[in-house]
């Protein structure tokens, strides 16, 4: 208890908190978006089993978090005439966590662009083995988003006393807190087909952002270039910028409609 006397713990731990939230974010909407596949009354179920399940995937991530720091070693080298890379556990965790967003992205873009979903809906019922499979995406993407997570809440707290006991407390209450907001922030996306779509669009670049990290990581060359990371703020801005240019969109259409009723 007496590393909370201290200052630098709670603003480490207000930080990180913050952090674990914005982090989060992405993880609730992937979770909305697998969610709405089910019936209405099984989708609150599945996003707090999700959101659950990502806390409990963080702190045992953390617990672990000696092992993960030592998977910078390379497993394997690759040496080839065009590319060169020494393939580490932390990237290779990256990469195919990328790569599953990447695919599962284009995929669900290619159903709603191609009218399937709303056919299946219409003409068949939902199969009772859905939510399995729901559940399953989500763990898989949970493992992604908490290997992220963990990684940059280790970076944070590097150095900083009780910094296991400050990341699991962190853990807690920005779960807690997207447990508490993430019913509206689903309901808001699944309602609004643009808010989707551009969410859908999110993840591919996270996804892209995921590969490229995992290849820096591995110090990868292709072509005698190096790849670089992607600075994240980068990645923010384009999704903020995406988000307030939306946010107008359908102010617009909204006022619009309005003026068609009057």
């Amino acid at each position: 208890m007496e590393i909370f006397l201290q200052a630098d713990t709670w603003v480490a731990l207000l930080t990180l908190t913050f952090l674990e939230v914005v982090l989060g974010i992405d993880n609730i909407i992937f979770i909305s978006i697998a969610s709405n596949k089910l019936p209405e009354h099984q989708q609150k179920k599945a996003t707090r089993i999700g959101l659950l399940l990502a806390m409990v995937f963080r702190i045992l991530l953390l617990l672990g978090v000696s092992y993960l720091i030592g998977m910078k070693d390379p497993i394997w080298n690759i040496e080839l005439s065009w590319i060169s890379a020494g393939i580490t556990g932390q990237s290779l965790i990256l990469i195919a966590g990328g790569i599953f967003l990447l695919y599962k992205s284009t995929s669900e873009i290619h159903h709603k662009v191609e009218g399937r979903e709303e056919a299946a809906s219409s003409d068949t019922p939902k199969k009772s083995s859905t939510m399995l499979n729901v559940i399953t995406q989500i763990v898989l993407i949970d493992i992604v988003f908490s290997f992220d997570s963990v990684l940059t809440a280790v970076g944070m707290t590097n150095g900083i006393e009780g910094a296991l006991t400050i990341m699991i407390i962190a853990v807690i209450v920005s779960i807690l807190i997207m447990l508490a907001f993430a019913t509206p922030i689903s309901n808001f996306v699944n309602k609004h087909p643009t808010i989707q779509m551009l969410a859908l669009s999110f993840l591919i670049l996270i996804g892209f952002m995921l590969v490229t990290e995992g290849a820096h990581l591995s110090h990868t060359v292709i072509f005698g270039q190096s790849v670089g990371a992607i600075p994240k703020g980068y990645l923010y801005f384009a999704i903020a910028f995406s988000l307030g240019v939306e946010m107008l969109n359908m102010k617009i259409r909204g006022s619009g409609n309005s003026g068609k009723k009057s």
